[in-house]
């Protein structure tokens, strides 16, 4: 099956006594035992939600098939599915090499448990070339790194890098969310796991949390699946239907986001009151070329990030003019979000570092959804004009 198939048909429910191809929500705690207990598909029993669901496992599938990885686990936000994956592999022994660009509260988690357990962490600039030197002087046990960094829209070369971590025996950890599946199968270019938060692109409404994760291994999937009946960080099974119905527009919706992305990105790159965009598709980027390589479609995301003449002021003021688009820290959803990184999704870096990045009391991160293209132009057009 291709892409959109998968979105739509990947669940494989079908229930040939009713006629029924639409997973329902098992919204129940507990299953029937009558001397013996019922056997997933996944060789696990079905008794307890905590454990498993039929609903959840239904995503599960389509995920698996997207991300061309063996299995999934769906948790309840994409923080439970990092916690979880840092919680199988920590030991104070551990070595491990992580973007100094990463979403903030993923840095401030293995800065906190690596305080905590006194495993080394090395924070690396978030560039392909400057990553493997450091995977190669470092030798790490884990690399944890994001396809497209959050909010400067990075491209990494994951192609490279797996081959790199491969070498060195070391595991590679993708979040993929900011590419989607539909960019990129970190899984198929050599990746030990790939998280999203399906929050973003994959759910695609603004109206749910979760997270996942995939791989190609199933004894890590199996390891995965005991920390998460443990912790209890299942997502719920009316969630899980709610992605599923998200999902099958995923390919229509971020088309949609990111050609209309790309059009914004012009447009402010022609604007007097913006001195930066940072959008992989343009031709100026210093991106471009590795998307070109790495990425399945020439498509760039939905995401656009730029900075404003002018500092805080001037960023508040733009924010609070806007019309159409709403001041909001998330992205990839029907409506356009846009977050001011500093006081959001960067605030935990600290202050210098978000400088070196390039992250500044200027710098705005803009989700396109999937209003008309003009109408968010002219609402982006009418919040730079009230500026001085």
């Amino acid at each position: 099956m291709r892409e959109p198939t998968k979105t739509i048909h990947g669940h494989e429910f079908v229930d040939k006594d009713l006629g029924v191809f639409i997973p329902p929500i098992y919204l129940t705690a507990v299953f029937e035992q009558r001397g013996s207990t019922l056997i997933t598909d996944r060789g696990t029993d079905l008794k307890y939600s905590r454990e498993e669901n039929p609903t959840v496992r239904a995503l599960e599938k389509v995920l698996s098939k997207l991300e061309e990885g063996v299995d999934s686990l769906a948790f309840n936000s994409g923080m439970a599915s990092i916690s979880t994956v840092l919680l199988n592999f920590i030991n104070k022994d551990l070595k491990v090499v992580a973007l100094m660009e990463l979403y903030g509260s993923t840095l401030q988690l293995l800065q906190l448990l690596s305080n905590k357990v006194g495993f080394k962490l090395h924070m690396s600039w978030p560039e392909t070339s400057e990553l493997i030197e450091d995977l190669k002087s470092f030798k790490p046990d884990l690399v944890f790194i994001e396809s497209i960094t959050n909010p400067m829209l990075r491209v990494i070369d994951v192609v490279e890098v797996a081959k790199v971590c491969r070498d060195l025996d070391c595991k590679l950890f993708v979040d993929n969310t900011f590419a989607t599946p539909l960019l990129l199968n970190p899984l198929s270019n050599g990746a030990t796991l790939v998280i999203h938060s399906l929050t973003k692109y994959i759910a695609g409404h603004n109206d749910v949390l979760g997270g996942a994760l995939i791989a190609k291994d199933n004894t890590l999937i199996q390891a995965l699946w005991d920390w998460r009946r443990l912790i209890g960080g299942i997502m719920q099974p009316f969630e899980a239907y709610l992605v599923l119905r998200g999902v099958k527009t995923l390919e229509v919706r971020f088309e949609k986001e990111s050609k209309t992305a790309m059009s914004i990105a012009e447009y402010l790159s022609d604007n007097t009151k913006v001195i930066e965009v940072h959008y992989p598709g343009l031709s100026s980027s210093p991106y471009k070329s590795i998307a070109d390589r790495v990425f399945k479609r020439r498509l760039y995301g939905g995401v656009v990030t730029f900075k404003l003449r002018g500092g805080m002021s001037e960023a508040v003021k733009f924010l609070k003019s806007l019309k159409i688009i709403r001041p909001s820290p998330s992205l990839g959803g029907a409506e356009s979000l846009i977050t001011y990184p500093i006081i959001s999704a960067s605030k935990s870096i600290p202050r210098d570092v978000r400088e070196k990045l390039g992250i500044t009391e200027s710098t705005l991160r803009l989700s396109i959804g999937l209003e008309d293209p003009e109408d968010i132009i002219e609402d982006i057009d009418q919040a730079l004009k009230s500026l001085n």
